[in-house]
């Protein structure tokens, strides 16, 4: 299936996963760990998990609408899913999660690999010298970038090459292990 998902249903589906391994996630975590999935997706199948689009925020990647969706929890583990309003009725309703097995599988590698990390780690991993991130803030620096918005063909081009330590806290100088990302 070629299908590009709301990005809310992926984060509920990450959620989910997290859970069952006993891991809650906070919003900074989910946003994180939702740009890392995208991000391999686009390398490992050529096309976007998600639709809309990741910004350079402070704190690294952040899909606006599931931050929208889970801003509430504010700096607490989420305890709750992501809904979409049905406009004909005026309801908040679940948001289906993704059936297809590649996808559940594509998640619950990013969250057995990445969401023990705490999120201190995920930031540092996100901020990567010559990582998307990075790429597009410097780049703000020196010239326009309009809403700091990380393009899919940035992330392609440049979360594939960069190296970044891979370990459960947040690096204190300089890193122990050398590991290619994607």
């Amino acid at each position: 299936m070629n299908e590009v998902y709301d990005p809310r249903c992926i984060a509920n589906l990450m959620l989910d996963e997290s859970a069952r391994i006993g891991q809650p996630l906070t919003n900074l975590a989910l946003q994180k760990l939702l740009y890392f999935a995208h991000a391999m997706f686009l390398i490992e199948q050529g096309r976007p998990l998600v639709s809309g689009y990741f910004e350079a925020w402070e704190f690294g990647p952040v899909h606006p609408a599931a931050y929208q969706s889970f801003k509430s929890a504010g700096a607490a583990p989420i305890t709750f899913r992501a809904t979409k309003l049905n406009v004909v009725k005026g309801t908040r309703e679940p948001i289906a999660s993704p059936t297809d097995p590649e996808i559940v599988r594509h998640i619950s590698r990013i969250i057995q690999s990445y969401g023990r990390m705490t999120p201190g780690r995920l930031v540092d991993i996100s901020h990567a010298k010559g990582a998307p991130w990075h790429f597009v803030v410097d780049k703000g620096r020196t010239s326009l970038a309009f809403g700091m918005r990380i393009p899919d063909e940035v992330i392609r081009e440049r979360f594939k090459h960069h190296k970044v330590s891979v370990g459960s806290q947040p690096s204190a100088g300089e890193p122990s292990e050398d590991a290619p990302f994607a």
